[in-house]
């Protein structure tokens, strides 16, 4: 049987294959704490669920959900961005409820891309933003994020034969996996660069509330209030624990938020009504919960960072995100697969290879922060085993 060429580009995944290296390890008699997928532990709101538990007992909510039905959630995400980030947006031609914001970044390169065309992507950057340009038939032009830039790209580095050829840009701040902010200035020049050059302009943005030590995110619509180039995508996975309800939005451009919804409309419909209901209570109820969902993740970040520096482990402290981005020891540098798989058939402890992230995450390691702190501790222990054991300690 012959499958079309463009998911050989798929193959590959680095959830997919840790999923496979934890199975394994499980097989062996591993106890396995895994550190690997960034789905958060904890508890969706008990008015949240209340909402979607009322719904059920409604048989109006059983039925196919249109466009015109979503109208309740997309004034709701309307109404919660306005207050957030104090830009106007018209719910009827600026929202677009989504399957997760991972369902949009990965459908929008269908309304965008003609094949051979590049997309700019963060590199490292998540997996889906690939596979959705690949699925297009597109082309991935990659920009690199390095250290010494604070994992920012330079645009001015992008050669001009690539931007001739290019029709999006994609964005992620907070980064996923590198967990890096970007200020308000660069997204500002972001915006400039992609009108200069006649890209869409996409920001990824599903960390929007995990920011600590009283940081803020910044939206790129507030560098582009007008909404002239950009769209971006939320999703209530991260900020209310909702992520096995996949619940998510965009928000932006007309054009590109219809050009989208025609991509959708052809894939799907929309998720169960009760679900919606549910995620209009967590943007519109109390969001007491957001907070302690934040301080949470800072408290579980500060312990196995203080974890990871006891077992001589110099990792930098993150300010945002449910991850540590944590550089590998000199012996495993340049093979940061061969490192969690390694580290996951001897300690049971399961992170994600820098590497499955892109090119330039090779000699990183993600691990994300979905254990309480005395898990943590253990899986630090865990890690120090084959940090010692190996041949060279230099970081």
């Amino acid at each position: 049987m012959e499958f079309a060429k463009r998911i050989d580009f798929l193959q590959a995944n680095v959830f997919a294959d840790m999923d496979r290296a934890k199975a394994k390890a499980r097989a062996a008699g591993k106890d396995i704490i895994d550190l690997s997928l960034g789905s958060s532990d904890l508890a969706t709101a008990p008015h949240v669920i209340e909402a979607i538990t009322q719904s059920l007992q409604d048989p109006s909510t059983h039925g196919y959900l249109l466009f015109n039905g979503t109208q309740k959630f997309r004034q709701a995400a309307a109404s919660w961005y306005e207050q957030k980030f104090g830009i106007a947006v018209d719910p009827e031609t600026e929202v677009l409820p989504l399957i997760g914001s991972q369902e949009g970044t990965a459908h929008l390169p269908l309304a965008v891309l003609n094949p051979g065309d590049y997309a700019l992507l963060l590199d490292p950057g998540y997996p889906s933003h690939a596979g959705g340009v690949y699925l297009a038939s597109g082309q991935i032009y990659p920009m690199p994020l390095r250290a010494e830039n604070a994992f920012l790209p330079v645009f001015e580095d992008i050669p001009l034969t690539i931007l001739a050829q290019s029709k999006m840009m994609v964005l992620s701040y907070p980064h996923n996996p590198t967990s890096a902010i970007a200020p308000l200035d660069f997204f500002r020049s972001a915006v400039a660069f992609c009108q200069q050059h006649n890209l869409v302009l996409v920001h990824d943005f599903p960390y929007v509330d995990l920011v600590f030590n009283a940081q803020v995110a910044p939206s790129v619509l507030q560098a582009d209030p007008d909404k002239s180039v950009s769209i971006e995508f939320f999703t209530l996975s991260k900020s209310y624990n909702m992520g096995g309800f996949r619940v998510g939005y965009a928000i932006g451009n007309s054009q590109l938020i219809r050009a989208l919804r025609q991509v959708k409309a052809a894939v799907d419909f929309n998720q169960y009504l009760g679900i919606l209901n549910g995620a209009i209570a967590a943007l519109t109820g109390d969001q007491a919960g957001v907070d302690v969902a934040k301080n949470t993740f800072r408290q579980r970040r500060d312990t196995f960072i203080t974890a990871l520096h006891q077992i001589g482990w110099d990792v930098p402290t993150p300010a945002a995100t449910m991850y540590i981005w944590a550089k590998l020891p000199a012996f495993w540098s340049t093979n940061s697969i061969e490192f969690c798989t390694h580290l996951v058939e001897t300690t049971g402890v399961a992170a994600s290879p820098g590497f499955g992230f892109g090119k330039f995450g090779e000699g990183y390691v993600r691990f994300a922060l979905v254990h309480d702190p005395a898990i943590l501790k253990i899986a630090a222990s865990k890690i120090s085993e084959v940090i010692n054991a190996t041949k060279s300690t230099q970081f």
